[in-house]
């Protein structure tokens, strides 16, 4: 290489190495000047000229410098073999490893990581339950019922639960609903059943329906316990909780589901596992929940209690159970607000000592 200076910017250099234009395969030996800009010179002919400020480094072998430029053709490339001429050339080009991973690539990459990973923390906490605030309302009966009767399905498969229909059961049950459901002011198209599992739990679905297993009510002491649960379970059903809660759990998965009316795909699926029996609403639901069951008790004429009792019952002190038995307020503290906003008892037992037998026993094989 033969050369005037070495400094950067003021003098010229003359060096050979190996274009590639980017718009064929051919390999050319050229030279290039180190000038004002990087000159890349055929014989008597400029084919390019590159400003430092665009040259980039590119993955080469050992001993190559090779290099790119952000103005050329994607496939533009130099090769510089030639150690003197390539240090040279890199000592022009100040952003030459700019797009390199170094210290502060690195550095970059774990702050976009944080930062992603700070939204999709804000997005959970704060953006989806916003946005099922926002969407359930606009959600249309006809699309929530569909994914009632799809969850409704999917529930039974899972938990390999039928529907008990023991006469007498069902007809003490029905009694017990309907009181409950008028109480609540809540229209007939309202569905309520008991399943035959052994989970002691109670849960309502979009589009009107209400289930409890048989579980629950192999625990349950009397009929007011179970009234304040399905109660409970109604107060989720009016306030439309079990549709927010698909919106903000299956988040992406149900609005594309929504877009195109799949009920039977990644909608439906976020319904179709043990996740919805077994999860709870928020705080807020369930307050609210409480509050809705309280008052549909007490026009009744009954007391809330017993239902604080049944779930204390089941989860014990600690609080830990299944959606309507859920964490959200612990157990005690539903007990407690039950007991202290209970006025005595005026109204009429719900049940006949014979009604809550053959309730208990819905389950029972028909005789």
């Amino acid at each position: 290489m033969d050369s005037e200076a070495s400094v950067p910017g003021t003098s010229i250099l003359d060096g050979s190495a190996a274009y590639f234009d980017g718009a064929s395969s051919r390999r050319r030996m050229v030279t290039l000047r180190l000038a004002d800009r990087l000159e890349i010179v055929e014989g008597e002919q400029t084919l390019a000229t590159w400003a430092y400020a665009d040259i980039r480094r590119a993955d080469s072998p050992a001993g190559v410098l090779r290099v790119s430029c952000l103005t050329a053709a994607a496939l533009a490339r130099l090769e510089v073999r030639d150690t003197a001429l390539a240090s040279e050339l890199v000592a022009r080009c100040a952003s030459i490893d700019d797009h390199m991973i170094g210290r502060r690539g690195i550095a970059t990459i774990v702050g976009w990581s944080v930062a992603a990973a700070v939204s999709i923390v804000a997005v959970v906490l704060f953006g989806l339950p916003l946005l099922a605030d926002r969407l359930t309302p606009l959600v249309p009966e006809t699309f929530e019922r569909r994914l009632g009767d799809v969850a409704d399905s999917q529930i039974k498969k899972i938990f390999d639960a039928k529907v008990c229909d023991n006469a007498a059961g069902q007809k003490a049950f029905t009694k017990l609903v309907t009181q409950i459901r008028e109480s609540a002011g809540l229209d007939t198209s309202v569905q309520s059943g008991v399943l035959s599992s052994s989970i002691p739990n109670a849960f309502a679905l979009p589009g009107g329906k209400v289930y409890m297993f048989d579980g629950l009510l192999a625990k349950a002491e009397n009929a007011d316990e179970i009234a304040g649960v399905l109660a409970h379970e109604l107060g989720h059903l009016k306030h439309r909780d079990s549709m927010r809660k698909l919106i903000h759990d299956g988040g992406t998965s149900f609005l594309i589901g929504l877009l195109f009316g799949d009920i039977t795909g990644s909608s439906a699926l976020i319904f179709g596992s043990q996740t919805l029996v077994t999860s709870s609403h928020s705080r807020e639901a369930e307050h609210n929940a409480d509050s809705f069951a309280i008052d549909v008790m007490h026009r009744l004429g009954r007391p809330a209690k017993p239902t604080g009792e049944l779930l204390l019952r089941v989860t014990g002190k600690e609080g830990k159970g299944l959606s309507i038995i859920s964490t959200h307020p612990l157990s005690e503290d539903r007990l407690a607000r039950m007991s202290r906003l209970d006025p005595p008892a005026s109204g009429p037992p719900l049940l006949t000592a014979e009604e809550w037998k053959a309730l208990k026993s819905i389950c029972s094989a028909k005789i």
